[in-house]
């Protein structure tokens, strides 16, 4: 075996090993957003337990990017760039202490999150690599859903959750089960559109996922879920014949469905609950106007009260926006806002492909949850999308090719053996 040969292998070999590596942080920071708070699960687990497990997640993903990025080379993001601008505003507010101890806490946790982004942004390219790593670990996750209904379907769907799904193995709240299988779903039916997997392997993903999306009865997923589909897909259909024939056939389908079972679905968007409780957001809007009308300082305006859980007078916010503006301030608000703006415009600027009908779907979806999901401000499965939107946003790298081996006894410059990446 020739020397340049060897040095080949070794490269490939050492490339692999590295993307293994990159896979197993981006699953950590996947761990890591999973949350601490939601149902009670099969086994009683104390929310110390899973803080300490979700938090180590993510220290363990810091050490093994900085330990495959030791000379901490990155890419310039604008997307990572404003995520450490938002670290400004929510540090000034979490020092004072208004939310405790724990908003000082996750700041570091923010902290680490984005540090961690930067140092896999060295592998962002526009390819697809995040995409199947987020399609992976996230089905992991709904197959521990799945296990969990098996198991105990009376503890994976309670009276207290209105019969919804939930985690029964690890506590996850039927909105997060609904995310996460919206996402991979969406994810998944662009990669078949885009001839990038098979309709089989596909259909392992798409049919599980879709049957726990239903069981969550999960209505903002549902429509982030079709809305961004649809934006995906028409970013397409000039440039793809699959993409047409998929979008027809998705229009017909859905006018077959609203003309057939129109009755079902309205049941099933309304959950048995009242016209009036549902155009209210189920409640949400009265946690809203009170937030808003709340009496606040300068500094509070300007900078938030300090990281919390992402609620007020004891219930969730469930919006974004709000929760931004009352941890974060109008400095963080308009923060978050330039993130979206800023990838909703390169995605519209970048020319027709796969990697950008991902990004537009991750995007459209992100955008549409934030209305009554919350999680834009902090490390959260949301900031993860979208970081994975940017991943697919990234200019190509240009290709390094390793150098022609030299003819037998010809030795090879030194310009050309120092021109080798790893």
């Amino acid at each position: 075996m020739s020397p340049d040969h060897t040095t080949h292998t070794d490269h490939t070999d050492h490339t692999a090993h590295t993307s293994k590596i990159v896979g197993i942080v981006w699953g950590l920071l996947v761990l890591n957003t999973l949350g601490s708070a939601g149902a009670q699960t099969i086994i009683p687990l104390p929310r110390s337990l899973i803080q300490m497990v979700t938090m180590g997640a993510l220290v363990a993903a810091f050490a093994l990017a900085l330990a495959v990025n030791l000379r901490l080379r990155i890419r310039a993001s604008a997307f990572v760039f404003l995520l450490t601008l938002l670290l400004v505003p929510s540090v000034i507010s979490s020092a004072n202490l208004e939310s405790g101890y724990g908003a000082l806490f996750r700041c570091t946790r923010l902290a680490l999150f984005v540090g961690t982004l930067w140092l896999l942004s060295r592998w962002w390219d526009g390819g697809l690599t995040f995409v199947r790593h987020h399609i992976r670990m996230y089905f992991a996750v709904l197959g521990s859903v799945a296990v969990g209904l098996v198991i105990s379907p009376g503890a994976a769907m309670p009276e207290l959750y209105g019969g919804r799904l939930v985690g029964a193995l690890w506590p996850l709240t039927p909105p997060q089960i609904g995310q996460y299988a919206a996402v991979i779903i969406g994810l998944t039916v662009l990669l078949v559109v885009g001839r990038r997997t098979d309709r089989a392997g596909a259909a392992v993903v798409i049919v599980p996922s879709l049957v726990l999306l239903a069981l969550t009865h999960t209505r903002t997923a549902t429509l982030g879920l079709l809305i961004g589909l649809a934006l995906a897909i028409s970013s397409l259909v000039l440039t793809s014949a699959a993409a047409r024939r998929f979008f027809a056939w998705t229009v017909l389908c859905a006018t077959v469905a609203a003309v057939g079972f129109g009755s079902a679905v309205q049941a099933w968007f309304l959950r048995g609950q009242s016209q009036e409780y549902f155009t209210s957001l189920t409640g949400r809007e009265k946690v809203w106007d009170a937030l808003l009308a709340a009496p606040r300082t300068t500094s509070e305006q300007l900078f938030g009260m300090g990281l919390g859980d992402k609620s007020f007078g004891g219930l969730p916010i469930d919006n974004s926006w709000l929760a931004v503006y009352h941890e974060q301030g109008l400095t963080g608000t308009a923060i978050v806002a330039a993130v979206i703006i800023v990838l909703g415009g390169v995605a519209l600027l970048r020319p027709p492909s796969l990697s950008r009908a991902c990004a537009i779907f991750l995007i459209s979806y992100c955008g549409i949850a934030s209305y009554t999901e919350a999680g834009l401000g902090d490390a959260s499965p949301y900031l993860l999308h979208l970081a994975l939107a940017a991943s697919l946003l990234a200019a190509p790298v240009a290709a390094t090719h390793l150098p022609t081996p030299a003819a037998p006894g010809r030795r090879v410059p030194r310009w050309a053996r120092k021109s080798e990446v790893t």
